[in-house]
């Protein structure tokens, strides 16, 4: 009896388990963070920001990364010709124009040979980085500083020659929007920096339709000109007209009074038609799968595409004396 007691003073003493479920923990989800007011702003500006998950979403497909990584190469085009002119022009006047094409062709063989290095770095280096990487894990991370701050300087340039361009472009369509220049290249500089900033998904959508336009423009352009061309409809302009730059006058000998200097000058100057070949090779990693295989595929679609557009160019300016 009185161990009976016993057992039951220590049943009763022994602490009580509770079987409850545990509270639930709070998730990220559930953690509400103050947020500041700047944040916000960017949050509705630019859309809420991703995590890694979701970066699998914004991978691009074949067209539309060629409008979003090709965009300023392709646009390169619309100065490309207008810069080796303005070298012969000033130097040997009207035989410039029969020095444009060779010039021309000459650069379009420097493409070839960059599209072919840049697919074999495809190939070889399929992840983000390009030039960066290459010289990284060949030369070391010193060697591959002075390629990263190339590549910085190439864009930052790109952007300004592009804006520069396109509202000089504008501004001699439209002579009244002349005061307003620097008006516009701010905004649209300020424009293509609020569509890169929403994302690589939300860029390619912002400017693939205004690339392929530009394209459909251009094909339209010079087939139209060649079809006249043929025909004998386009006459050579005077290139003694208001606003043209100071025109010399023709030589002899093989390059029409043009010395190797000159020559090579403007085969620099229309150099700038390769800015920016090196942005599929440095952005393979936002290609669907098979990554390298869409990118390579891309460069070569992207460079017969300019090749096209600038030879076109030069032998329509030929024809017609496209004075710059």
């Amino acid at each position: 009896m009185g161990a009976k007691c016993l057992l039951g003073d220590m049943r009763s003493a022994a602490p009580r388990i509770d079987r409850r479920a545990p509270a639930a923990l709070p998730t990220p989800e559930s953690l509400e963070l103050p947020e500041s007011l700047g944040y916000r702003i960017k949050k509705r500006l630019l859309g809420p920001p991703l995590v890694s998950e979701q970066l699998r979403t914004e991978r691009l497909g074949r067209p539309t990364a060629l409008a979003v990584l090709s965009s300023d190469v392709l646009s390169s085009s619309a100065y490309a010709t207008e810069q080796i002119l303005r070298v012969l022009v000033v130097a040997v006047g009207v035989a410039a124009f029969s020095l444009t094409v060779p010039v021309t062709l000459a650069i379009l063989v420097v493409l070839a040979f960059v599209t072919l290095s840049y697919r074999e770095v495809i190939w070889a280096y399929p992840k983000a980085g390009g030039a960066y990487v290459v010289s990284r894990e060949n030369f070391g991370p010193n060697i591959a500083q002075i390629a990263g701050v190339s590549l910085l300087i190439d864009y930052t340039l790109t952007v300004a020659v592009s804006m520069a361009a396109g509202v000089s472009a504008l501004t001699s369509a439209v002579p009244s929007l002349t005061p307003y220049t620097v008006e516009m290249a701010v905004a649209f500089v300020i424009l293509m920096a609020y569509g890169n900033l929403r994302g690589i998904r939300e860029a390619g959508r912002t400017f693939a339709i205004p690339t392929y336009l530009f394209i459909a423009n251009m094909a339209l352009l010079i087939t139209v000109g060649l079809v006249k061309g043929a025909l004998g409809d386009l006459h050579a302009h005077s290139i003694h007209t208001a606003g043209a730059v100071s025109s010399g006058s023709e030589g002899g000998g093989l390059l029409l009074g043009a010395s190797l200097f000159i020559i090579l000058r403007a085969f620099s100057d229309g150099g700038s038609a390769l800015t920016g070949t090196e942005a599929i090779s440095n952005a393979v990693s936002v290609f669907r799968p098979p990554e390298r295989k869409n990118a390579r595929s891309t460069i070569v679609m992207m460079s017969f595409t300019l090749s096209a557009m600038v030879l076109g160019e030069s032998i329509l300016s030929r024809l017609v004396h496209a004075a710059p």
